[in-house]
């Protein structure tokens, strides 16, 4: 049996550099239309300065991620809930962190209670949430 305790911390995932071209296809795939996820010409236009933004659905991935991998897949992951803080731009280092806030048992599983985390280099948070994982018993 895994041994889960609050106060453990997860395995941080560190992201060196957010990829614009990743967001211009996740903007295509989604059929978004807004402009500032692929023309850094408009986020100037609009005073968000001048590289892209990035979605939010990508920014929750990468906490989902660093989730998976510290519980073992995407089966693992139960629930997510975030609040967006600040934007993340083309370019930006990032690392998705959390820490164990509950552990309790389930049926047949270990359910953690975690907080969770997305800074941007240095530390400013960009997203914080709060996420329930499974582990095997």
């Amino acid at each position: 049996m895994r041994h889960v305790a609050v106060g453990d911390v997860i395995p941080e995932l560190v992201i060196p550099s957010v990829s614009a071209e990743k967001m211009k296809t996740m903007a295509a795939l989604l059929a978004d239309p807004n402009t500032i996820h692929w023309d850094a010409e408009d986020c100037r236009r609009l005073g968000l300065g001048d590289r892209p933004v990035n979605q939010g659905p990508n920014n929750m991935g990468y906490v989902v991620n660093m989730l998976m991998d510290w519980a073992g897949g995407p089966a693992s992951v139960r629930r997510l809930k975030v609040r967006f803080l600040g934007n993340v731009f083309a370019g930006d280092r990032l690392v998705a962190s959390g820490e164990v806030t509950n552990v309790r048992m389930g049926d047949d599983a270990i359910v953690v209670e975690c907080d969770v985390l997305l800074r941007r280099d240095g530390g400013e948070p960009v997203l914080r949430g709060k996420a329930e994982v499974i582990l095997p018993a």
